[in-house]
């Protein structure tokens, strides 16, 4: 009887097949989980799976290649832009992403984002910020916010010593490279369609060759925030968002 009730008017929810059966191995409450699943599905919906490859270096994304059904690659630590751009250049016609969080992207690899998008090399880059470095032990990063405690400054962030958190994707977006520049969240079944819609629009971009795009996820970290979900999903509400404010930060006119 419950299999007659599987029919498309009735299907709520069907799994994309860019995804795999994989368990993924991410924190509870995590939104690296559900960046996995808009992206995949965005994938999915352009019906450019066969078509794809994925860049994922080291950090809480290194093994991406185990839940993304598309070709898929490692980097060194921050390296992600510069093996993008050796694909994309080998392989023009393909549809070439990275994966990076902001201890990658922002500082071991801060050179690398920003000459790729200086150039505007035509790829991809997804932007997972939590504001600290998750894999390694919650150690301050780049976009770790000022007073915000981690592992390395007990005491909250001291701009006088430590310096301002970076906002990248303002960064990027002041140079001539880049075409498609947002910042979104999944913590909300709405703000994760947003991010699925960016990501579907960058992934476009990139088949008219139009350069470098980058959406940045302002994402929890429950574990090194020492937070349940829900109270890590506040505190980002409360205090990551209004110095991260979500939206199209360069967009086509």
């Amino acid at each position: 009887m419950a299999e007659n009730l599987i029919k498309p008017e009735n299907l709520v929810y069907d799994k994309t097949k860019v995804l795999t059966d994989r368990v993924l191995h991410y924190c509870p409450g995590c939104g690296h989980s559900t960046t996995h699943r808009m992206l995949a599905e965005a994938i999915d919906e352009l019906g450019i799976q066969g078509e794809t490859i994925g860049i994922a270096p080291v950090g809480c994304s290194v093994l991406a290649y185990y839940y993304f059904d598309v070709d898929m690659t490692e980097a060194a630590h921050g390296r992600a832009p510069a093996v993008a751009t050796g694909i994309k250049r080998v392989l023009p016609d393909k549809y070439v992403f990275t994966y990076q969080g902001d201890g990658d992207l922002a500082a071991i690899g801060t050179a690398e984002t920003i000459h790729a998008c200086n150039r505007g090399e035509n790829f991809l880059i997804v932007f997972i910020n939590n504001g600290i470095y998750g894999m390694t032990g919650g150690q301050m990063a780049p976009t770790t916010l000022e007073n915000m405690k981690s592992t390395t400054s007990p005491r909250g962030r001291d701009v006088k010593t430590m310096g301002s958190p970076l906002k990248i994707s303002e960064l990027v977006a002041s140079l001539p490279g880049t075409y498609y520049v947002a910042r979104h969240s999944v913590h909300t079944p709405a703000n994760a369609r947003k991010t699925k819609r960016a990501f579907k629009k960058a992934l476009e971009y990139q088949k008219e060759k139009k350069g470098t795009c980058l959406i940045e996820v302002v994402s929890n970290c429950p574990s090194n925030w020492k937070m349940t979900p829900i109270e890590s999903n506040k505190w980002m509400e409360e205090n990551m968002f209004p110095f991260y404010s979500l939206g199209d930060i360069k967009a086509p006119k």
